[in-house]
């Protein structure tokens, strides 16, 4: 399992990507999420003013580092689109920024009255990424890896 210090990196960053979900075994899950960073902003002609205008690129360059996160068994796991899935609800308790811990979340709750044999409580994390937000329900905290960045897969113009 990871230490509270290596899942802390994760909070340091700005912005993450989702690179990769799978499921490598039955019911496990690893998750690869990639560093992202803000670059200078580029002017740019607006249409129609005419007005130059200046756009950041949120990407992940060679710099950037990348995250693996491996649950060996998890309860349920939920995959939302950012813009949709954005609502904070005042309910609930967590610790984290990028990567949260939630003691009380609306997802624990669905989890006791939907699913039921729990031999262990059920733990809840969520890891905010852009485009992405995933909610992972399970016994254990993921085990945790910082592994080599590879070039930038994809960058996002906003």
């Amino acid at each position: 399992m990871a230490d509270a210090a290596e899942l802390d990196s994760l909070n340091l960053v700005k912005y993450l990507y989702l690179r990769e979900l799978t499921e490598p075994r039955d019911n496990s899950l690893r998750i690869v999420v990639q560093e992202a960073i803000s670059n200078p902003p580029l002017p740019k002609l607006s249409e129609p003013a005419g007005k130059v205008v200046h756009i950041s690129r949120i990407e992940s360059t060679d710099t950037c580092r990348t995250f693996e996160l491996t649950w060996k068994r998890y309860v349920a796991y939920l995959v939302t689109e950012e813009v949709v899935g954005s609502r904070h609800h005042e309910d609930e308790i967590y610790t984290g920024k990028l990567f949260r811990t939630y003691t009380k979340s609306r997802f624990l709750d669905y989890m006791a009255q939907n699913t039921g044999g729990h031999m262990n409580p059920v733990l809840h994390f969520q890891l905010l990424c852009l485009n992405h937000l995933i909610d992972v329900a399970a016994y254990d905290e993921p085990e945790f890896e910082q592994i080599d960045s590879g070039p930038c897969i994809r960058s996002i113009v906003h």
